[in-house]
């Protein structure tokens, strides 16, 4: 079957997260992704990060395989004249350069928009900084999650503030980056010109604050550390130890929903209880709510407490590990094989 982006090629300059897995979204679909990399540093910095049990005399992390699946790599030096040429040679039938310069490096490289968009005018220009373009702060996404608000959320008031345990908000301004892509080809198809396209990292963060954000523009108050639990639903959030060392999470979002989790669990009183008979007194009174139903979770084996939850339609979940999920049947087709970097790796100097 045809892929959606057969015959588009996108040359990307992109390192570590977020860029390169714009590139790899592309990738996927068909197309044709030429990464370079920089020869003088041993190419992106993420080659090196391994952990602890990864092969030490390997070139590609298991970090760098997440993002660079079906690319072909090429390094080039871009800083000297003959590399800025193949680079230019390169980007006269591409149709996407992706980058992710700091402030100011666009034009050092002499790859702003301004600089190649009359020899390649069908070229969309797209750049993620960490900032906005006249700042040249390094960015890296714990940074952001300290300074855009999401640690102050994350953990519990006896953790204190936590990152998220994946890079949330690269990935965020990867998505948010495609979208502009999409965009300018679109508009490309009607109007036959490239476009400019520029996402910081910052700028993703303080979107995807969403509700949160909404929460305190409407009411004033900020968002606390609050663990799992949702600061708008109840309960949603609510994690219980079972019989068998496992946990389930709750995400009851409606009435009917609650309504039928309290038959599941033979609690039918607490329906029409004052303190919980609607979102609003379960939120005021999530804390003695927990206490009425923890018992179900304490006396049953995980499996056995969520299937009963299951056949009632209360939105529930047992909490896996990273290897449970991986290693199941749902998520055999969702894995790409173990070929993720194309092996022919040019060297051009």
């Amino acid at each position: 079957m045809e892929k959606p982006f057969e015959g588009l090629k996108v040359i990307e300059l992109a390192s570590v997260l977020a860029g390169p897995a714009v590139g790899m979204f592309f990738a996927e679909l068909g197309a044709k992704v030429l990464k370079i990399e920089n020869p003088l540093t041993g190419g992106d910095i993420t080659r090196q990060w391994k952990g602890s049990e990864e092969n030490k005399e390997s070139s590609l992390s298991a970090y760098y395989q997440s993002v660079n699946w079906g690319k072909e790599i090429l390094f080039i030096d871009i800083s000297t004249q003959s590399g800025y040429d193949q680079l230019l040679k390169l980007l006269e039938n591409a149709d996407i350069l992706l980058t992710n310069f700091k402030a100011g490096d666009a034009q050092k490289f002499k790859l702003a928009f301004n600089n190649l968009s009359e020899k390649f005018p069908k070229l969309i220009c797209a750049n993620l900084s960490g900032y906005n373009e006249n700042d040249p702060r390094p960015a890296f996404d714990l940074v952001m999650q300290a300074e855009t608000g999401f640690m102050s959320m994350n953990g519990t008031p006896d953790s204190g503030p936590l990152k998220m345990p994946v890079a949330f908000i690269d990935l965020m301004a990867a998505h948010q980056l495609k979208e502009g892509i999409l965009t300018a080809l679109y508009l490309r198809e009607k109007n036959g010109i490239g476009n400019s396209i520029h996402v910081s990292l910052f700028d993703s963060a303080i979107a995807s604050l969403a509700n949160q954000a909404s929460n305190f523009l409407i009411t004033g108050n900020s968002p606390q550390l609050m663990g799992s639990l949702h600061p708008n639903i109840a309960p949603y959030g609510e994690t219980f130890l079972c019989a068998d060392a496992r946990f389930i999470v709750l995400a009851i979002g409606t009435e009917k929903q609650f309504s039928q989790f309290c038959t599941a669990i033979e609690k039918p009183e607490l329906i029409d209880n004052p303190k919980f008979c609607d979102n609003a007194s379960r939120v005021l009174n999530r804390n003695e709510l927990q206490e009425h139903i923890s018992g179900f979770f304490q006396n049953r084996i995980a499996t056995q407490a969520s299937s009963i939850l299951a056949r009632a339609g209360v939105p529930a979940a047992i909490v896996r590990s990273v290897s449970d999920v991986l290693q199941s049947e749902e998520v055999n087709c969702l894995l790409l094989d173990n070929k993720l970097v194309r092996t022919a790796i040019f060297k051009l100097n």
